[in-house]
């Protein structure tokens, strides 16, 4: 297991921007997947990006465009720089890494995005 830790979070106006921050305790680089997901009140889950071991990405079509991930693995931190936030992008974001064997989160970070 991997232990993950967000920074980040916080209020921001509509339009505005924040980049979150997913810390781990060990090497993330041979890890398949390093995963974004948020949750708002009453909602479920939601997969928001996503970043390969290889590099690639992939997004929620709610965050395409605004919305991006990154990896640095000599930091063994994962990004997502959030661009152009709305209302509806309030949730508690979570930070995850998946692999083999390996289903890790963090403890979450709020966003809340004033209209």
């Amino acid at each position: 297991q991997v232990r993950l830790v967000e920074s980040g979070g916080g209020l921001v106006q509509a339009g505005g921007s924040l980049r979150l921050s997913c810390a781990a305790s060990r090497s993330i680089s041979r890890i398949n997947a390093m995963n974004w997901y948020r949750q708002a009140p009453g909602k479920q889950r939601e997969l928001v990006a996503t970043i390969t071991s290889g590099g690639s990405t992939n997004y929620a079509d709610s965050v395409k465009g605004r919305f991006t991930i990154s990896r640095d693995n000599a930091k063994n931190t994962v990004y997502l720089q959030m661009n152009s936030l709305k209302p509806e992008d309030t949730a508690v974001y979570s930070c995850n890494a998946r692999g083999y064997s390996l289903d890790s989160w963090g403890q979450g970070t709020q966003v809340t995005v004033s209209s």
